[in-house]
């Protein structure tokens, strides 16, 4: 993998122990599963299950198989191509068996945002992962340094202010270890979230790293993906770049590789473009921690992804991102005219961006070969707990008992609502499961 000339290349992370959630018993008591199911999960593909003919109970989230690990090689060679790493945010799907597919694909580390997304990340085997966020209070803190004592692992968090960096040198006293926390210093926006507001705050915060034991600069980041356009994410990460570059000229940097990182997925081609221009004299690792793409989704990021193809300077591996998660339900009533209600609802699919579109729709027992492509005129008008309102043209061919798909936007708040996902090929058999830990 490709990172500059200078830098050495980063050790390959060892792939993932999975064994105990292929081990796990399923029931009725898991969402998604038949009635009078009971089966280890590593045996759910080998049940003959198929979405169409009915085989589980709706609503049903599915990911197709060979989109998803199209979209990881995609972004893998993607990165490589371009001299990145990639370092997806797991709290995307907090499913160990996708990180396990993201490091086959080369990840140079897992992103978690939280302490219960590091002891997963951990516990089953990941071996550097990104903090993203700073570490606040005792046990917060205390977790860091425990992980530091397991033999071979790297930790990195991020720290925006003095007083932060102060809470982790005052734990690391006690961390005897030659393992150091890593620390990016954040950088910010005004309106923004967490992140140094000005060069001068970012550049102390770096000074009170350097001069802390047990703690490393290793890099500067920042999360461009508040920003609605490029200009504001470029100014970000130019703000990035200058205090990088302040930090090694005052010397406040030891011999390792320079971290440089930014985190969304709407906008990684502008990470890329940018830290690919930066020049600061000495090896730097360029890390974007995208999440998102390993699904992708049907809306916004679509329409990120439709822009970078069109703009970015980047070179582009053949195809691209494609959708790989839907959630299908059955058309449960069509009680009035321009309405009919299906059986999902906001217990099941992401609302807080934009509502679920219809994909496809299947009639079981028909005589439709395969599902078809919805046709226009149909659109959700909202979400209840467990329905969903779908405006229906009057020559609409849905029917009660109906099968509908639909895509979703931003898939972090669709993955959070189940604990079992079922994999299906491309004809919806289906060909396993995967397990998440939120």
């Amino acid at each position: 993998m490709a990172v500059t000339a200078s830098a050495p290349l980063p050790l390959p992370l060892p792939r993932l122990s999975l064994r105990e959630i292929e081990d796990q018993r399923l029931d009725v008591l898991v969402k998604g599963l038949p009635p009078g199911a009971s089966l280890r999960l590593g045996d759910v593909g080998k049940q003959g299950w198929n979405v169409l003919t009915g085989d589980m109970p709706m609503p049903l989230a599915v990911i197709r198989e060979s989109v998803l690990k199209a979209n990881s090689a995609w972004m893998s060679a993607f990165s490589a191509a371009n001299g990145l790493l990639i370092a997806p945010h797991g709290k995307t799907t907090m499913a160990p068996q996708l990180f396990d597919l993201q490091v086959a694909d080369g990840a140079w580390a897992i992103t978690v945002a939280t302490m219960q997304q590091l002891a997963v990340a951990r516990h089953f085997g990941v071996k550097r992962v990104i903090l993203a966020n700073q570490p606040i209070g005792r046990q917060e803190v205390a977790a860091c340094f425990e992980a530091l004592r397991e033999p071979g692992f790297e930790l990195y968090c991020l720290a925006d202010s003095i007083a932060g960096v102060g809470l982790l040198a005052e734990a690391a006293k006690g961390h005897a270890g030659a393992n150091p926390l890593g620390i990016f210093v954040e950088i910010g926006f005004m309106g923004g979230r967490t992140g140094a507001r000005t060069r001068e705050e970012a550049l102390a915060v770096a000074r009170a790293i350097a001069g802390a034991p047990g703690l490393r600069l290793a890099g500067f980041e920042c999360f461009e993906g508040l920003h609605s356009d490029s200009a504001g994410a470029d100014k970000l990460l130019d703000e990035v770049i200058a205090v990088a570059a302040a930090a090694n000229a005052e010397g406040l940097l030891g011999p390792e590789p320079l971290v440089l990182s930014a985190g969304g997925t709407a906008l990684f081609d502008r990470v890329g473009e940018k830290f690919n221009a930066a020049s600061l004299g000495r090896p730097l690792l360029k890390v974007l921690r995208s999440g998102c793409y390993l699904t992708h989704d049907d809306l916004g990021y679509s329409a990120s992804f439709r822009r970078i193809m069109l703009e970015t300077s980047l070179k582009l591996p053949p195809g691209g991102l494609e959708p790989a998660l839907e959630v299908w339900a059955y058309v449960q009533s069509r009680p009035e005219r321009g309405r009919s209600l299906l059986t999902l609802g906001k217990r099941d699919v992401t609302y807080d961006s934009a509502l679920p579109v219809p994909l496809r729709w299947y009639r079981p027992g028909g005589a439709m070969a395969r599902p078809e492509p919805m046709p226009a005129g149909h659109n959700v008008l909202a979400l209840n707990d467990q329905h969903c309102h779908l405006g229906t043209p009057e020559e609409s061919p849905l029917q009660v008992g109906d099968m509908v798909a639909f895509g979703i936007a931003h898939p972090c708040l669709t993955f959070d609502k189940w604990a079992v996902l079922m994999l299906v090929d491309d004809d919806w058999n289906v060909t396993g499961a995967i397990r998440t830990f939120f």
